[in-house]
């Protein structure tokens, strides 16, 4: 299989995982400020949205379409 197609195969799986859960929430940690011994951090919270997971399986069709024509 062609690069493009395996990158199409990826998104369409990462795509439909992302449609099953309804979206997919994650949290980012971030170091704000460290003097000497005192560390103060901050947590960042995300959402990705299922309209992303449309995309992605849908940028996945067509890198696999255009995987198998230029075979």
């Amino acid at each position: 299989m062609r690069p493009l197609g395996i990158i199409g195969v990826l998104l369409i799986i990462a795509g439909a995982v992302v449609l099953v859960m309804r979206g997919v929430s994650y949290t980012k940690d971030k170091q704000s400020v460290q003097l000497g011994p005192i560390a103060v951090s901050a947590e960042q919270k995300g959402f990705i949205p299922p309209v992303i997971g449309i995309i992605a399986v849908a940028a996945g069709i067509v890198l696999v379409a255009t995987g198998r024509r230029k075979s």
